[in-house]
């Protein structure tokens, strides 16, 4: 039996770092991470990369729609616990294949096979504990933008967030195939 490992990784991290990661070890992020919800899926899948304002691929992928208040200068993150991702799954094959450099997904409750093969020898998806909304907050250091605030809405717009040792996350999924929950 393998023991687990923790792991503190920078985002954009290399896919031999993301190998290295199997099931059930502990991972802690530091780097960027973009929200996206349902409408956010379609709406990446529908706009070309050439006319996304951002770059998915340099970035982690989080499911979440986060509660924010607007300040003078800035955002401040009030909670950003995770969503549930199985409502995902729809679309996350799609998006790692227009992302090929895409290797993080975060969320909560897990994905499906489509996800789970899309993972294969690329990326992992990473499992944040559901009621940490609080914790999740204080690990934002910063919001670095927002993009389709005023059409889409706050908990549905993509949120660029700069963190720091965000986690524990448990993987979930590893680029190896395996998935703590796939049914034996």
């Amino acid at each position: 039996m393998r023991l687990m490992s923790e792991y503190n990784l920078t985002i954009p991290n290399s896919t031999d770092k993301i190998q290295d990661l199997h099931v059930g070890d502990i991972v802690y992020l530091t780097g960027k991470l973009f929200t996206a919800r349902d409408e956010a899926h379609q709406r990446l899948l529908q706009t070309s990369n050439d006319d996304l304002p951002f770059q998915p691929g340099s970035l982690g992928l989080y499911h979440c729609g986060p509660l924010m208040k607007k300040t003078k200068k800035t955002w401040k993150v009030i909670a950003a616990g995770p969503t549930t991702s199985s409502r995902l799954e729809l679309f996350e094959s799609d998006i790692l294949k227009k992302f090929p450099n895409l290797n993080i997904i975060i969320g909560k409750g897990g994905m499906g096979k489509k996800t789970l093969k899309a993972l294969k020898n690329r990326g992992v998806y990473l499992s944040y504990t559901g009621g940490a909304a609080a914790l999740a907050a204080d690990q934002i250091t910063r919001v670095e933008d927002v993009f389709w605030l005023d059409d889409l809405g706050m908990a549905e717009a993509i949120w660029i967030f700069q963190v720091k040792s965000f986690g524990p996350l448990v993987v979930g999924m590893d680029a190896q195939g395996h998935s703590l929950f796939q049914i034996k």
